[in-house]
């Protein structure tokens, strides 16, 4: 796959170091058609290199249990910077970065940043190496650009996809915000955690767009969502069992709150929280999610219940109120 450096002579050496037999090969689903490529590398190391074929959404869902169970000595992680402090597996983080080039689809923004002179900028991993350049690019066309840094991620401007504290850390002293990457998921995140106008400069595709209207759209949904979840009697609390995921003092905390308001909670561990796994429970009318913040966001319509972050129950439960979520973030729990 052309575009990435898969750091092929870091990950033979680690695994001489080591002295790895069994090799897991942990990816997202971007990447993953690279993994027969890097398995065959692996196997000229003389190690057994496992393919993990699971959904892979961010190194808060390490294959930690997966490399137990299968007597794996090393995952090589690929695609994200490190997340969980202590890994019980040894673990390679490959990030991943992208070597397609910038400059083309930042210069295509500046028309769409032409009513903004203060700009955020901001990006994932894959990409963390640019942001100098993008700069650069916009400071030539008479603009002041901030990249947050908030201490929380590994980069200075990198958002990942339930945190966006770099962003946040520099959001009211910017007019607007410019996203380099594919896709429209991080930057509408930074849209929604920041209320601000975001822009996406999309290398792979040469082009540059607004996200703010789609941005818009998404918060009606969540009103409504929280909405319906005001007529809840019975809640259902997840909590997350991916090893990035499991906050259970939260939960916990969730529950009570609920109870306090005369609500009905329970808890329920889930590994993959998906519309199927939740219709097993058709007297829960509404469930509050302690996991990742971003599932019920990416498609509320495919959920038949309201499904809430933990800052959208906090406003169900009267804690807070609509205007001040929309300050801290929906997606910072």
């Amino acid at each position: 796959m052309k575009g990435f450096d898969f750091e092929e002579e870091r990950i033979k050496q680690e695994i001489a170091k080591l002295g790895a037999k069994r090799v897991l090969l942990q990816m997202p689903q971007g990447l993953k058609p690279e993994g027969p490529r890097l398995a065959k590398i692996i196997e000229k190391t003389g190690a057994l290199p496992i393919i993990s074929a699971d959904p892979c959404y961010g190194a808060c869902d390490l294959a930690t249990c997966e490399a137990e169970s299968l007597g794996i000595d090393l995952i090589v992680h690929f695609g994200h910077a490190k997340l969980v402090k202590h890994d019980q597996v040894p673990t390679v983080y490959v990030e991943a970065r992208a070597t397609v080039k910038v400059a083309e689809a930042v210069e295509k923004a500046v028309p769409l940043l032409s009513k903004y002179s203060k700009i955020g900028l901001a990006t994932t991993v894959q990409h963390v190496q640019t942001l100098d350049e993008a700069r650069e690019l916009l400071v030539r066309v008479g603009k002041t650009v901030m990249v947050g840094d908030a201490g929380r991620v590994n980069y200075a401007g990198q958002v990942i996809g339930c945190d966006y504290s770099n962003v946040q850390s520099v959001a009211k002293g910017v007019d607007a915000f410019l996203f380099i990457g594919g896709g429209r998921f991080h930057a509408l995140g930074i849209a929604l955690n920041t209320s601000k106008p975001t822009i996406i400069a999309d290398p792979y595709e040469n082009r540059a767009y607004s996200i703010s209207e789609e941005a818009q759209k998404v918060l009606k949904q969540r009103y409504a969502c929280i909405e319906e979840a005001e007529h809840a009697k019975t809640f259902g609390v997840l909590l997350g069992l991916k090893i990035g995921q499991e906050r259970l003092e939260e939960a916990l905390k969730i529950k009570g709150t609920a109870e306090k308001t005369g609500k009905v909670a329970f808890l329920f561990a889930v590994r993959e929280i998906s519309p199927e796994a939740l219709m097993e429970f058709p007297s829960v009318d509404a469930y509050v999610n302690t996991a990742c913040p971003r599932i019920a966001l990416e498609a509320p319509s495919k959920f038949l219940k309201p499904v809430l972050t933990i800052n959208e129950f906090m406003v169900v439960a009267g804690e807070t109120s609509w205007e001040k979520l929309l300050k801290k973030g929906l997606f910072e729990n």
